[in-house]
């Protein structure tokens, strides 16, 4: 199966590089400046399932090739359409999407313009960042990737894909409830990254601090109430559940949107938290996500203003 691997960063990086040290036939389509980096010193994993050191395949964007088996797409989502733009060439008949962006309205963005039975369902657990040098730092144990067919079928592909990561340093499972899990994790990713991006703060004290824990189940309930009526099969409980799962990370646990913000960089809040409020019933009451959203919107138009 030859994959191909949108990006080289904090995700696709990792996971596509996990894939190459199997020996997999893995492909990362980036820009000239990570490419020259890339030819030069390789990829650079630094984590804590072991590091490895990669002399990896590259292409850039508009460079001819084959239609690939495997897209694996992992961009942030104000880099979505771009990305798709550089695909066309490598797309092809029989090509296969897998997306591990956060959220859910990417799906609809790229099925139409690929036909949606090219994109299935996916999502990833991890947290990762590129350092200053270009490397991939990973930091704790979870380091997965869930994928499947929107009827929960086990398909030729999903069967193939199993085949594909087996064996591979890290995590991966298919799943005949692709949706219900991807917003599982999209209400646990906006709410995290939402607090912690509020607060500047990693998991553990904005959990111990005063108010904190129920600032954080109030959210959660906020926005379970939203995945509810989009997705009916979410339990009612969910909101508990997902906070008692938080109690159980490292407390130095961050969300990929802080460190982004740390760093100056643009942030996701229009995809993860914009979205969400869009989806809302008007009757649903949403102050601490539009707070949220409101106090990370403002972090962004400054950003955007700044022309960074």
């Amino acid at each position: 199966m030859r994959v191909l691997v949108v990006g080289a960063g904090a995700v696709g990086g990792y996971f596509g590089g996990r894939l190459a040290e199997k020996g997999a036939d893995v492909t990362f389509l980036v820009r000239e400046r990570r490419k020259q980096q890339l030819d030069r010193e390789g990829l650079i994993i630094k984590s804590v399932h072991g590091d490895t050191a990669l002399r990896v395949k590259t292409l850039l964007p508009g460079q001819p090739d084959d239609p690939y088996d495997l897209i694996l797409l992992s961009v942030k989502a104000y880099h979505l359409d771009q990305a798709l733009d550089s695909l066309h060439h490598y797309v092809g008949e029989h090509t296969t999407i897998l997306p591990l962006l956060n959220g859910i309205s990417h799906i609809d963005t790229i099925g139409k313009r690929f036909g949606a039975e090219k994109v299935l369902g996916g999502l990833c657990f991890i947290e990762s960042t590129l350092n200053g040098q270009g490397q991939i730092e990973q930091y704790n144990q979870v380091h997965e990737i869930v994928f499947g067919e929107w009827n929960g079928e086990s398909t030729p592909r999903v069967r193939r894909m199993e085949e594909l990561f087996a064996g591979a340093n890290m995590s991966a499972r298919s799943s005949g409830q692709i949706k219900v899990e991807m917003w599982k994790k999209y209400i646990f990713i906006s709410a995290m990254s939402g607090m912690t991006s509020i607060m500047r703060s990693s998991i553990g004290p904005i959990l111990s601090s005063p108010y904190g824990k129920e600032t954080y189940l109030r959210l959660l309930r906020e926005i379970v109430g939203i995945a509810r009526t989009q997705e009916p099969n979410l339990k009612e409980d969910l909101a508990e559940r997902i906070l008692s799962n938080m109690e159980k990370l490292e407390p130095t646990m961050k969300s990929s949107l802080l460190r982004d913000m740390e760093k100056g960089l643009p942030i996701e809040t229009d995809h993860l938290h914009g979205t969400l409020i869009r989806l809302a019933p008007q009757e649903l009451d949403l102050p601490i996500l539009k707070m949220i959203y409101s106090t990370l919107k403002i972090y962004q138009d400054q950003h955007d203003a700044a022309g960074k």
